[in-house]
């Protein structure tokens, strides 16, 4: 369990947390959302000791093993390997596996001078002992197997774990870092945009792989499909404090509005009673028969409880896109026998070929390193192919967002002078009214684009798209800086947009949400395919049933003797039923311990809820009773915690109860 009580905490005059109280209990799914700089990390940096408050205490129950993804890397020598830099993840599995080494080298030591006695034997048995057990409990014996397929999950090679861990890029470093935190089997898993440098597949693998963890999880993500199918409770970190959501994503989106109007209703009422309060201060302030009155108004404004509305509510969508002005030919662009080296050497790709029609709506999916964004700068006209040709269809307007802002935007050119570029037939007054419109004010104009945070350099990206009018938009990861806000305000912009569309993103409902039409890019090269995401992926894994299907029947040619077939046929037959009950045996017994688990934790939530609904029920009825000398007060708090506790336990229930049904499902 982890415990906030009343935390305060800011950086200088900067509050980040005033009097936040929230409680997490052993075996919880906790998604944490709200805007960038609100103190989501802060949070974790507190449950790990990393910080201290400046007010209020933070808690937790017993000593629990904490697993923290943080956005930098553990030190690590430079001679690592990343197979060695993933499987340090637990400095006290390095010290139990030397120590069993040197206890066991005392024990078979056959020399005179070092070989203990009975009693140091027996002394030293124990100590082993003790340490293999500890060893065992935390995993050590099969860590090495567990590090390998989290490294394959998340799209290295079997050829890379020797490689030095210096030689990979930084995305592919935080994988390993990611890896190193998930191994580690924590009680607490704390990981802080677990996505940001994942592709697709590793994204719906980590999905996959910590849906089995059994910790208490703890998630800052703006991804919402690692939050919709991960996460039972949120968090919303937001106006200095923090407000929990007992229920998933779904449910905190629609309790938020509900929620933000009720405070602005309620902050509405107030703001006209302060003014009422001190309109009457100021018109009697130096009136001596309502003095009493007046310090009476002065004391009673002073009581008020400011009213803060969330900012990650209130705040609007601010990503537009233009009206496409000037149509474009039937076919937008086509690729033919198309392929791109670096250094004529080493092909990214070779040999692509298709089509983009007027009005598609494409997303490019695959690993990372497989050459998604350079394809994305052949179809933009950023990068011309080593061989082959791009050729684009009549009135084609292409508008590029990178990845990489520098790429596209320079850092010490201003605001206003970016969007002169874009279209220099834009006045002055026009280019101010625009950057005004994506939320750039005053001076805002003559920063230099350098300064910007993620979200700005976002916004003056698409402002810029919608001075230039493009009416084919190529987008490579438009979501990486964006809040939950800001990723719906985009998807409804884009879905609305009546140009061309070819996206990159990992975001996998934004994926969904946007795309019509797939091309995949993998070891097997580059294959369009027509259909959205989830056909795609229907498609893949039928796929690969047929394949496997193929491998199991597939059988060296020989020449067929009809009469020997008929005579073994019955057998045959005999041998496969049997063969496919022994099968389904060996499958139910392999689910047998998760089912008896779940039955278990099933039982043991109905018991807790069936005891938690008798006890409130008899304090509602002690409270109807009204006689003398109840404690109304403690009643009314007991109350309190069985609703929140009932909430809890109901979540687990229906989660057990669902992966119950699926497993006796299958």
């Amino acid at each position: 369990m982890i415990d906030f009580n009343d935390v305060s905490i800011h950086f200088g005059t900067q509050d980040v947390l005033r009097g936040a109280s929230f409680r997490v209990n052993a075996g919880e799914r906790v998604g944490l959302v709200g805007p960038n700089g609100s103190g989501k990390s802060t949070i974790f940096h507190l449950i790990n000791g990393e910080m201290s408050t400046a007010g209020g205490t933070v808690s937790l129950e017993g000593k629990p093993r904490i697993g923290h993804l943080h956005q930098q890397l553990h030190p690590y020598d430079e001679h690592d390997s990343l197979l060695a830099y993933a499987m340090r993840a637990m400095p006290r599995l390095e010290f139990l596996e030397q120590a069993i080494l040197d206890i066991e080298e005392q024990l078979t030591d056959s020399s005179i001078v070092h070989r203990p006695s009975s009693v140091d034997k027996d002394r030293l048995l124990k100590q082993l002992g003790e340490y293999q057990t500890e060893f065992e409990h935390l995993g050590g014996y099969d860590i090495e197997t567990r590090v390998k397929m989290a490294l394959g999950g998340l799209g290295f090679k079997e050829t890379d774990f020797a490689r030095k861990f210096t030689e990979f890029s930084g995305g592919w470093q935080m994988r390993a870092e990611l890896v190193r935190t998930l191994v580690m089997q924590p009680d607490i898993l704390l990981l802080d945009e677990p996505s940001n440098y994942l592709d697709l597949p590793a994204v719906e693998w980590i999905q996959r792989f910590l849906n089995d963890y059994q910790g208490t999880l703890m998630l800052i993500s703006h991804d919402r499909y690692l939050l919709r199918s991960l996460c039972t409770t949120i968090l919303e970190i937001d106006a200095f404090t923090i407000t929990r959501y007992n229920g998933g994503l779904d449910f905190y989106l629609r309790e938020r509005q509900q929620r933000y109007k009720t405070l602005l209703a309620a902050k509405e009422n107030q703001d006209r009673l302060r003014d009422q309060i001190q309109r009457f201060i100021d018109t009697f302030r130096y009136t001596a028969s309502k003095a009493a009155q007046v310090q009476s108004r002065v004391k009673q404004l002073e009581k008020l409880e400011e009213i803060v509305v969330p900012r990650q509510a209130s705040e609007a969508g601010y990503l537009r896109l233009p009206e496409v002005k000037v149509r474009a030919g039937e076919c937008v662009l086509r690729l033919d026998g198309a392929g791109f080296s670096y250094d004529d050497a080493n092909w990214v790709f070779r040999n692509v070929s298709f089509d983009v029609g007027r009005g598609d709506r494409i997303a490019l999916v695959g690993y990372n390193g497989m050459g998604k964004t350079t394809l994305s700068r052949l179809l933009a006209g950023w990068r011309t192919p080593t061989e082959g040709k791009v050729v684009f269809g009549y009135n084609v307007t292409p508008g590029y967002v990178s990845q990489e802002f520098a790429e596209t935007i320079p850092a010490d050119q201003s605001l206003f002078r970016v969007l002169k570029n874009a279209d220099d037939r834009m006045t002055d007054n026009d280019v101010r009214t625009l950057l005004g419109s994506f939320s750039f004010s005053g001076d805002d104009a003559f920063k230099p684009c350098g300064v910007l945070s993620g979200g700005e350099k976002i916004r003056l990206a698409f402002a810029r798209l919608y001075a230039q009018r493009p009416n084919l938009l190529i987008l490579d990861e438009p979501t990486t800086h964006l809040d939950l806000n800001g990723r719906r305000a985009l998807e409804t912009a884009l879905q609305s947009y009546d140009g061309t569309l070819v996206v990159v993103s990992h975001d996998v409902e934004f994926v969904r949400a946007v795309a019509t039409r797939i091309i995949a890019i993998d070891p097997d090269g580059v294959r369009p395919f027509n259909g959205n995401y989830d056909d795609y992926k229907s498609s893949i894994r039928l796929t690969s049933t047929r394949v496997d299907s193929h491998r199991l029947e597939s059988k060296p040619s020989t020449p067929v003797d009809l009469n020997r077939l008929k005579s073994t046929k019955v057998e045959s037959d005999r041998r496969s039923s049997r063969d496919l009950r022994k099968e389904r045996a060996e499958e139910r017994a392999k689910k047998y311990p998760r089912t008896g688990d779940l039955k278990r934790r099933i039982a043991a939530a109905e018991e807790r809820i069936t005891a938690l609904e008798t006890e409130q029920a008899q304090l509602t009825e002690t409270l109807s009773a009204n006689a003398d000398g109840t404690d109304f007060a403690a009643i009314n708090r007991r109350l309190a915690i069985i609703q929140t506790e009932l909430a809890t336990v109901n979540t687990l229930w229906e989660q057990a109860a669902s992966e119950l049904q699926i497993l006796e499902a299958d």
